[in-house]
């Protein structure tokens, strides 16, 4: 892909330019302020944050589920180009690893529909849970926090969410006044291992209770250079090179990209309430790394409308609602030549209501609709035309005694699955489901500084058109997909123990899970061998099965300097070791035999250091071999990352600019994902730097 700057980039970089140096001459007449808002710290005190996901908007020391936050500069230095990659370093967060493109987050090692991909609350209407090669229709750029719901989190957000939720806030719809005031933000890196640029802008203000939003991105990347050869060595690979073929060395082709997209909002707010609406386009254009000749090219347009009433009623504290309709589809070439076309179309609604403490609990009802009609057309048609409807009622309560707080809720989902009648894959055929999930949690805060969470989840998922109903090669896979229309639903019993601190010396949470699945729908080969246009490809069959997930998270923060407090710290100078670790073990308990694509132990420590303007992180990331392995699947190796990061911010008034540079995989280590399809044939990146500048005013 070549890289040429289009009329947009060059207004993209010059206003970036321009404002980044006005700025910065500002500053050259006054001192260097020292950094006092809450983003210049590594993590303060992150247990206080407000989890937005949540029904009630509890900081996270106060959440029976787990549950973290990415937001602030920890976002900016933390953004990739997709969304998995992004949040992989996050305890229990693993990535699917599909190139630098399409990457979505895995979570407890679940993946695909099993985790929900949100967008400030509503679904994505996307094909990303598809195949692990569909990218999530939007962009990390302009995000404004990223929260991560660790566990089943189905009472809110239905059954797709039995693995967990991915909630991405943006900001496209202004909920505040901000009357005579502009505000906004400029953001420019480049990437060397990539030759990768990405231009970000955005601007709101308001007037009279009216506000606007308008923010515009661009982010290209040529080929990333690797450490060896793309193919591993190890003798357990199930993708030998086919005879003929040359070893891929240096660099991996077709893993570049190139993506464009604008979003424009208009809101109107009052003391009562606040309306607003947002059209967002998204364009997409990347290779398929395990397919030297596929380029996916992706469209979406997207329309946001949200609103909320305050105090409408006696005893209602606020009535939220919000809707999502989206239009999207993405074309496979290959070879130059349109082979596949994916369409959704679809919508996302919700209402809540909130209501203040009546005996003693205070909580939210809520009415959610969403529906998708998602279409397959050309070579690889591996689905048929379908229809998925879901209408839910839920119900979330909190009842507070002392320290003691308890809070349980409860959903029902009636989902219908529909395929249509066709040529190739026969008569139409219909599923119906009713889902019923519950939940159950206490925390118990004996002081200001620590909190004990307990959860026990009953969840249940229906499953999916692709599980019910694929039948046809996917070259993506390298597999012969075979679903199976009589499918029941799958269900699943956790329970999740957390400990948290959030004042002191030392600051995080350690915890441990136990989820057991019956009907566990799951992707299973037979051995058999399909030969389709001269390319073979492997059977796997949908089938349920039983399954069971045990794991522990860790977190923690060890303030070197001086003790967090309950306070905002104003101290100008901070040193933080930061150790994260996950480990999960998952088996088909009918078997014995372990899960596919399981994440391997993962332990990584940062030591960051904050001296007036400037920062420092130096972090090891280490990933155990895993050896816990489902029939036909090749084993990883384990790999040690070493990054750093250097940081700077100068503060003017309400101008803030921060600039970063990071050395990343340091050792040029040839590092592979476990949880990715194409490990055996596509490592992470090598030795890279990235600049980056981001300006907020």
């Amino acid at each position: 892909m070549q890289l040429t700057c289009t009329i947009s980039q060059r207004l993209h970089l010059g206003l970036l330019f321009t404002l980044s140096y006005g700025a910065l001459i500002a500053e050259s007449d006054t001192k260097i302020q020292q950094m006092s808002t809450p983003d210049n710290h590594v993590e303060d005190i992150p247990l206080d944050e407000m989890v937005i996901t949540a029904p009630l908007q509890r900081p996270l020391f106060q959440q029976a589920q787990a549950a973290s936050i990415l937001s602030g500069q920890n976002l900016t230095l933390a953004i990739e180009p997709s969304l998995g990659q992004t949040l992989a370093r996050m305890p229990g967060v693993s990535s699917s690893y599909f190139g630098p493109a399409s990457s979505r987050p895995i979570i407890r090692g679940l993946d695909g529909d099993r985790v929900r991909i949100l967008q400030n609350g509503l679904n994505t209407i996307d094909a990303s849970a598809t195949s692990v090669d569909h990218a999530v229709s939007f962009d990390t750029s302009n995000l404004k926090s990223v929260e991560v719901v660790r566990g089943p989190a189905t009472l809110l957000y239905g059954s797709n969410a039995i693995g967990g939720v991915v909630n991405s806030i943006d900001g496209r719809i202004v909920d505040e006044k901000i009357d005579g005031t502009i505000r906004g933000a400029l953001g420019g890196r480049y990437s060397s291992v990539d030759n990768g640029y990405l231009s970000s802008v955005m601007v709101e203000g308001g007037y009279k209770g009216l506000a606007f939003h308008v923010e515009s991105f661009t982010r290209a990347a040529e080929d990333f250079r690797i450490p060896g050869n793309a193919r591993t060595t190890n003798e357990q690979t199930i993708n030998p090179l086919p005879p003929g073929e040359t070893e891929t060395r240096k660099i991996m082709p077709n893993s570049n990209l190139r993506s464009e997209g604008v979003t424009s909002g208009l809101s109107y707010i009052w003391d009562k309430g606040f309306f607003g609406f947002a059209w967002t386009e998204f364009h997409t254009n990347y290779g398929s790394p395990a397919e030297q000749n596929v380029v996916i090219d992706m469209h979406q347009q997207r329309l946001d409308v949200r609103g909320a009433f305050y105090k409408p009623l006696p005893r209602i504290k606020e009535i939220n609602y919000k809707i999502a309709t989206s239009r999207y589809q993405h074309t496979e070439y290959d070879g130059g030549m349109p082979g596949t076309l994916f369409k959704n179309n679809g919508y996302d609604a919700r209402v809540e209501v909130k209501h203040e403490k009546i005996a003693g609990m205070e909580g939210v009802v809520g009415y959610q609709s969403d529906r998708s009609e998602f279409s397959t057309s050309g070579d690889e048609a591996f689905l048929p035309s379908t229809i998925t409807q879901a209408d839910a009622v839920f119900l979330y309560e909190d009842i507070s005694r002392g320290p003691l707080s308890f809070q349980f809720g409860g959903r029902y989902d009636h989902i219908s699955v529909e395929s249509l009648n066709s040529a190739a894959f026969g008569p139409a055929l219909a599923r119906r489901f009713d889902n019923l999930s519950s939940s159950v949690g206490i925390v118990f805060t004996p002081n200001d500084e620590y909190a004990v969470a307990f959860t026990i989840n009953r969840a249940e998922r229906a499953p999916t058109y692709q599980e019910l109903f694929a039948n046809g090669t996917h070259a993506a896979t390298g597999a012969f997909e075979i679903g199976d229309p009589n499918l029941q639903q799958e269900k699943s019993l956790g329970f999740d123990l957390n400990v948290r601190k959030r004042i002191g010396w030392v600051t995080g949470s350690v915890g441990g899970y136990y989820n057991r699945y019956s009907n566990f729908i799951g992707q299973f080969p037979t051995g058999v061998v399909h030969v389709v246009g001269g390319e073979s490809y492997n059977e796997l069959i949908y089938q349920a099965t039983n399954a069971e997930f045990i794991g522990s998270e860790m977190e923690a923060t060890f303030h070197l300097l001086h003790p967090i407090t309950s306070e905002p710290s104003e101290h100008q100078n901070n040193l933080h070791l930061q150790l994260r670790a996950d480990v999960v073990r998952a088996r088909d308990t009918k078997t014995g035999l372990s899960l596919p694509r399981i994440p391997p132990f993962h332990l990584s420590s940062t030591l960051s250091m904050e001296r007036g303007a400037f920062g420092a992180r130096l972090e090891g990331i280490y990933a155990a071999p895993q050896s816990q392995l489902a029939m036909n699947e090749a084993r990883t190796n384990s790999y040690f990352l070493v990054n750093l990061t250097l940081t700077y911010r100068i503060v003017q008034g309400p101008t803030t600019l921060d600039l970063y540079v990071k050395g990343m995989n340091l050792t040029n280590e040839d590092a592979r994902e476990h949880t990715s399809v194409l490990k055996d044939r596509i490592p992470l990146p090598g030795r890279g730097l990235v600049a980056g500048l981001k300006l907020t005013f």
